[in-house]
């Protein structure tokens, strides 16, 4: 009984202590959710990296705030640049280009995910594979950098990230893509 009593004081000071975290650091709120202020990053994930290609991170962003913020840059000592990226329709082949934020309106979301807007990871020293892990810095316009963790997966078909077999669709948890795109680069 005074082994439960003492387990149960070191809990209640665990969660005491965690409360008293100030709401603007970025904490993970469950497993691999992350909050800053308004906004939550739900489940930031990549696939693979392939050897001399590009990487690439999925994740989505809500902003349960009043007021729009913007995703503006992201880093990874994983890759040498971070860029953020998104796809459009070049007469009848999809074209990734590379842009300059992607904005998160107020009380809505923005949705990283395969065919959209991603972050793509260029000069990587040394491939990540599935049950790997990496440290990631968004950097947004008014909440500013919130340090993540990014969970390496691989989509239900296999497919690893290229810039020239693109998913045509899906968010993370809807197959990561059957169907395939013909891709062209800048």
């Amino acid at each position: 009984m005074r082994r439960l009593a003492h387990n149960l004081i070191a809990t209640a000071a665990i969660f005491g202590a965690l409360a008293a975290v100030p709401v603007s650091m970025a904490v993970p709120a469950i497993a691999h959710d992350y909050t800053a202020g308004t906004l939550m990053i739900d489940h930031p994930w990549a696939r693979p990296a392939i050897p001399n290609r590009p990487g690439v991170v999925f994740l989505t962003v809500k902003n349960t705030g009043e007021t729009a913020d913007r995703l503006i840059a992201a880093s990874t000592p994983v890759a040498g640049t971070v860029e953020i990226h998104t796809h459009i329709k070049d007469g009848d082949v999809m074209r990734m280009v590379r842009i300059e934020g992607i904005d998160v309106p107020a009380g809505g979301m923005a949705m990283l995910q395969p065919g959209g807007d991603h972050l793509m990871l260029f000069d990587i020293p040394a491939p990540y594979a599935v049950g790997d892990s990496f440290p990631m810095t968004l950097t947004f316009e008014k909440a500013g950098d919130v340090a993540v963790e990014v969970q390496v997966e691989m989509g239900q078909d296999g497919a690893g990230h290229s810039m020239h077999n693109m998913p045509a669709h899906g968010g993370h948890g809807q197959g990561h893509g059957a169907a395939k795109m013909p891709m062209k680069t800048n």
